[in-house]
Formats: structure tokens, C-alpha cells, sequence
């Protein structure tokens, strides 16, 4: 990788990747490694990528009161990024925000992301699930939301070169038996799987083959506890790829950087050992030939006449505590946009791009999560290992799903960390600094008696977390408002957002759900929703209240699809309209099925970039502009001047973007 140089003017790259996120990274370690020349513009800063930077990062996530997933990383309020406290419910139902978004939907899109070298896999899990085959196709099976125009099968291989790249630990034949999940003969995924928790061993002994039946008339559903495949590294596999085991490298064949997990609890928002997967790693193998610049802010990507895009415009800056700056260009034969679903659908609506199909920014989704917990009667090993090692699967396929929305639930190793602000909110009760949701605070507990009551609340506590798929409407939009801008003077970004009434009747199965597994495992439930400031997503449906959280999985503001006339870009994520412009990343997915959407973004990057690679190769490759005969013997009349002199050996010529010598 080049160091970030002096901004270039306008010189010409074969590739301008917009945003060094896990799409960006990847699209440009390939074609980097292909030969092109690849300029990536990240809006954010690039001090995470160093030693200082990550013990940085770690300082300023320990001195955080409120420890959500962008708390390490310092705001930046030239390139913002959303953050879950820029949300608040109000005493009476409903929100209101403040921040980077501008929203205006009955319900809050309650998802953030970080504008930085990375990107929001610095604050990600690291859960690494595949779709399953019947996510890719939920209208023609099930008569809702949008298809996918290609399916499992196309996107397998990609699927293997992604768990590849991020070091995925898991268990190939535990993801085949427990959930049907196709896989080569023999295949392994390069690490092993992370060893279950405590309360995974607990619940599995409690809920494996218990039949759960989520509503009355309902058929059974047998439970079983699966462990979950991480991009985290555990122990690397000696079977993988046909016995030649894995090593992660890192620049120059040195081994990655990163120990394997130890347990620190602290995932979401940043690992301390970098044990966890991040782009940052991929990057150190970035080619010469790929060439970094970071505070550079695309603001509108440069087109012809005919549709060809030119290159990107966008703003260099400084200072992130000032809005200084200069305008700058750069050309390439194509561009890709990479940088998240909000802001790639931003930039395409500053633009004036890909307008044809009227879907630009439309189809917002999320994973909507239900929270539920309470205590066990015996010791659960809370926040021990990563915030979740294994969930139950069985609810993520099948017939209910024409009814309600689906669901996959993680198994929360992190007690109630999600729900309640846990230990923290338990430390703060005891001491009498506040008291329970709506209750007094009571007397202050100290020294020996604090202790215990501590053990014993937050030793039993745990959480099961319900993800819900999200279907694909046309309501749920981004749009840019002119009269209200960013500190750089580019309009922001307005969300409208809402559930519908099937992700809701999703809900209801989940918590019927819930009360069962609750049941079986004698748990003191202490599940309450209702309006307040920490319940933003708050709302009622079948005469009951409810409580709903983002994932932070924002998808489906360019989807792809099979028609120009009703997806912004197709099965390559290169956009109908123009087709050197690629917009890459889960922007580009039709429906987002039950899985957390890392490993599907990571393989449909690669996918692409192959398909870029071959346009390159086109757009390149030299044309034959053959010598013109000598001119016929003069009979009179005006002489023509020959295109070509007589005799005049064959030359070749550099194809242009327009694919014309």
C-alpha cells in the first residue's frame, strides 16, 4: 500500500474506491493484487491503523461512561457518524434525535456506523453466518419482500474465499447438520470454532430437543443450541484446504497481527489483544499499486454525457475540528462506491445517479432485535468471552415464515450489558445513585454486602436476543436534505423509517418464544418494555408495548435485482445506468434474511471485484487499428488525404473508458 500522499489533482487511476471499510478493503486488496492502479478515498481518519491509535482508542472506550459501539473512537465532526445516543425516547412514546441523521419516520432507525480507516467492523462482533440457500429467493417461496437475481449456489465459492480472508473459526459440519447449510464435501472452515460458553453448555443441556410451540395450532419446533462461526481467531484448523491448515499473514508474510481471543468481554466496541477480524488487517497486504487517502470526503461522483461516470469529487480536510477545505477530483475507468448502505446511497442521490428505477435509497433495512433476560437459578459466567458464542437456529426457515417475520437468537454471554446497561446499572443501583426502570432509589449497600448482592444479581444474569429479518419496502428510504447541511456544506441524510405489521407479528412469535424457553429454564423473567429515554423504539401492537434496538446491520438502499427498471444495480452491483459504476456492499442485498450480513458483504465484494477485474481487462485491452490499403490510381477529382499513410504498419492504441481505440 502507498502511504497517503499529497492529495493528486487529477491524475487517473484504473479503480477510485470510496470508503476503507470491509467492502472498500477487500475490492481493493484484490484488484490491487490484480495490477491496477487503485486509489481508495476514505471520508474518516486513518490513527487506528497504528499502535498509538489503538491504545488510543482503548483509553478513551475505558474513560466512557456510555459504552456503545463507536465510545472508542474519537467523534469527528467533519466526517460524523451516527451513534446510538444521538436517539432518545420520549416519557410518553416516541423520539426524538439529535446528531448526524436527520429522521422522520413513525419508528427510529436505531443503527449507527463508523466514518473511519475500517470502518464499522472496528466496532463489529465479528459473528460470521452465512445466509441460508431460501433467503435468497422469499418471494417466490413464501409471497414477500424482494428476490435476489442469483441464489446460494452463485455465491458459495465467494463465500469460502471470504471466510478465508477474515479467518473465520467455526464448525462446517455443525452449520450442515443443525441448520442444512451446503458446504463442499470435506470442507472446513480455517479455524476452529470458538469453545462454547458457560451458559451455552447450561442452556444446551436444558433446551436440546425441546419441542417449542411459538402459537396455538402452531406445529413444534425442536431446539437445539448451535455454536456460531466467528472472524475471530481461535486455533487454525490443520484440515483446512485439503490438509494444508491456515496461517493468517500479514505484510511481507509476517504473521497477522492479533492474539487469539482471550475473553476480554469487549468485542462490541473494540478487542484490546485485536484478536477480532478488522479491515486493518487486510490492509497491511495491500499492493504498492493501491494508494490510500484519508479525510477525503467524496461529494459527488463526476460524469459524460453517456452515462460513463469520470471520477470523484470530493473535499480534503485537516483538521476534524475544522471545517476548512479544498476541493479536489479524481479520475478513474471505474468507480466503486463502498461506503455503507446510507452513505453510498447519499452520494448516488448528490450525484443525480442511477435514477431510472426511482429505488435510490429506498428498501432501508435493519435486523429489528427483541430483547429479552432474566436470572438464572445457578451461576451463568457472564461477561466472560466474546458477546455471544452459539444461538438457536430453528426459527430462521420454514412455512411460519409466509406469516411472520423470521428470527435467528443469539444466546448473550454479557448478562444484561444490552438490556439494562449491566454491570454498570447494577453498580449504580446498589449504591443507591438510582434506582429500578420507574422506581426510587433505595438504600446504599457497601463493602461485603455489595459484593455479594453484586455476585449474586450479575452472576445469574442472561439474555437471549431475537434478530429479526426485515422486509424489503419501498417506505423505508434515505434522502439528502439541501437546506440542512454538514460541517463541509454537503446536504445530510434523512431516514424515514417503520416496521411492518409481519416484522411485528415476527416479535410476538419471539417472545411467545421467549416464555417458553424461559419456562423450561425456571428463569425469573424480568423482561419489561415501555416508553422512556432509553427506549426509543418503543411502540405498542396487539394492545401490548414493545421494544425494539437496531442490530447495526444496515442494508437495501441500492438493491440488485434482475431489471433495470426495478433495482439500482445487478447481479454484480454495477449499476444499470452506468456501467463503470459499481455500488458495492449490503446496500446491493434484496432481502437480508436472518444471518448478520458481514460474511454475505465480504463475498459479494469479492464476487465483484472479479467482474471489475474483467471490465478492466476490456477497457484495456489493445485494439488493432489495421493499415489502409494504398489509394486507388488518381482518375480525376479532389485527392482524399488517407487516414492512414500507404504502407503504414499496423499500431495499437489503449482502449478508452467508451471501450473505443
Amino acid at each position: 500500500m502507498t502511504a497517503t500522499p499529497p492529495h493528486p489533482g487529477t491524475r487517473r487511476y484504473d479503480v477510485i474506491v470510496v470508503g476503507a471499510g470491509l467492502a472498500g478493503t477487500l475490492v481493493a486488496k484484490q484488484l490491487g493484487d490484480q495490477g491496477w492502479r487503485v486509489l481508495v478515498l476514505e471520508a474518516g481518519t486513518d490513527t487506528l491503523s497504528t499502535w498509538p491509535g489503538h491504545l488510543d482508542a482503548l483509553d478513551t472506550f475505558y474513560s466512557a461512561t456510555a459504552k456503545v459501539p463507536n465510545s472508542p473512537y474519537r467523534p469527528n465532526p467533519v466526517a460524523p457518524s451516527p451513534d446510538l445516543l444521538d436517539v432518545e425516547g420520549l416519557p410518553g412514546g416516541g423520539y426524538r434525535t439529535h446528531g448526524y441523521f436527520l429522521q422522520d419516520g413513525p419508528l427510529p432507525y436505531g443503527t449507527d456506523y463508523l466514518r473511519a480507516t475500517g470502518g464499522t467492523t472496528l466496532h463489529w462482533l465479528g459473528l460470521t453466518p452465512r445466509m441460508l440457500p431460501e433467503d435468497f429467493a422469499v418471494r417466490r417461496a413464501y409471497g414477500y419482500g424482494r428476490d435476489w437475481p442469483i441464489g446460494y449456489a452463485d455465491l458459495e465459492a465467494h463465500y469460502r474465499a471470504a471466510e478465508r480472508e477474515l479467518g473465520v473459526a467455526g464448525d462446517a459440519a455443525e452449520q450442515s447438520g443443525a441448520i442444512g447449510l451446503p458446504f463442499p464435501e470435506g470442507y472446513v472452515y480455517p479455524m476452529r470454532e470458538i469453545p462454547r460458553s458457560h451458559l451455552d453448555r447450561l442452556l444446551a443441556a436444558e433446551l436440546d430437543g425441546f419441542p417449542v410451540r411459538e402459537s396455538q395450532g402452531a406445529p413444534d419446533t425442536v431446539l437445539r443450541v448451535v455454536t456460531t462461526p466467528h472472524a475471530r481467531n481461535s486455533t487454525p484448523d490443520p484440515r483446512y484446504d485439503g490438509g494444508r491448515g491456515y496461517r493468517p499473514v500479514g505484510a511481507a508474510g509476517l504473521p497477522n497481527y492479533g492474539e487469539r481471543c482471550v475473553g476480554n468481554a469487549s468485542c462490541v466496541p473494540i478487542c484490546p489483544v485485536q484478536a477480532k477480524y478488522t479491515p486493518l488487517k487486510t490492509q497491511t497486504r495491500w499492493d504498492r499499486r493501491v494508494t490510500l487517502v484519508t479525510h477525503a470526503v467524496a461529494s459527488r461522483v463526476l460524469t459524460r454525457g453517456d452515462g460513463r461516470v469520470l471520477g470523484v469529487e470530493y473535499l480534503a480536510y485537516d483538521d476534524p475540528a475544522a471545517p476548512a477545505h479544498t476541493t479536489h477530483t479524481a479520475e478513474a475507468d471505474i468507480v466503486v462506491l463502498a461506503a455503507h448502505a446510507v452513505e453510498n446511497a447519499k452520494l448516488l442521490l448528490l450525484s443525480g445517479l442511477a435514477e431510472r428505477s426511482g429505488q435510490v435509497g429506498r428498501n432501508l433495512m435493519d435486523h429489528p432485535v427483541l430483547l429479552t433476560w432474566g436470572l438464572l437459578r445457578a451461576p451463568t459466567g457472564p461477561f466472560r468471552g466474546p458477546g455471544s458464542t452459539s444461538g438457536l437456529e430453528s426459527f430462521r426457515a420454514g412455512r411460519a415464515r409466509r406469516d411472520r417475520a423470521p428470527f435467528r437468537i443469539e444466546i448473550s454471554n454479557w448478562g444484561w450489558s444490552w438490556p439494562t446497561g449491566a454491570p454498570g446499572s447494577d453498580v449504580a443501583r446498589l449504591l443507591g445513585i438510582t434506582g429500578d426502570s420507574g422506581q426510587p432509589r433505595g438504600k446504599a449497600l457497601f463493602g461485603s454486602t455489595l459484593r455479594a448482592a453484586l455476585g449474586d444479581g450479575i452472576g445469574r444474569q442472561f439474555s437471549l436476543q431475537f434478530a429479526l429479518e426485515q422486509d424489503a419496502e419501498d417506505r423505508n428510504r434515505v434522502t439528502v436534505d439541501p437546506g440542512r447541511r454538514d460541517r463541509l456544506g454537503i446536504p445530510r441524510p434523512v431516514l424515514t423509517y417503520d416496521l411492518s405489521d409481519r416484522v411485528k407479528r415476527g416479535m410476538v412469535a419471539a417472545k411467545t418464544v421467549s416464555d417458553r424457553i424461559f419456562a423450561r429454564l425456571g428463569a425469573d423473567d424480568r423482561t419489561a418494555y415501555g416508553p422512556g429515554p432509553f427506549s426509543p423504539g418503543h411502540f405498542r401492537f396487539a394492545d401490548r408495548d414493545w421494544v425494539f434496538h437496531g442490530a447495526g446491520h444496515g442494508a437495501g438502499t441500492h438493491i440488485m435485482g434482475d431489471s433495470r427498471d426495478t433495482s439500482v444495480v445487478d447481479a454484480w452491483q454495477r449499476c444499470w445506468e452506468h456501467p463503470n459504476l459499481y455500488a458495492v456492499g449490503c446496500g446491493s442485498m434484496p432481502s437480508v434474511g436472518t444471518s448478520n450480513p458481514s460474511l454475505t458483504l465480504a463475498a459479494l465484494a469479492l464476487r465483484s471485484s472479479g467482474q471489475i477485474h474483467r471490465d478492466l481487462t476490456e477497457l484495456h485491452r489493445p485494439a488493432v487499428v489495421r493499415a489502409v490499403p494504398a489509394p486507388a490510381p488518381y482518375s480525376g477529382g479532389a485527392v482524399p488525404a488517407p487516414a492512414t499513410a500507404p504502407g503504414r504498419t499496423p499500431v495499437t492504441h489503449r482502449r478508452s473508458p467508451g471501450g473505443q481505440p
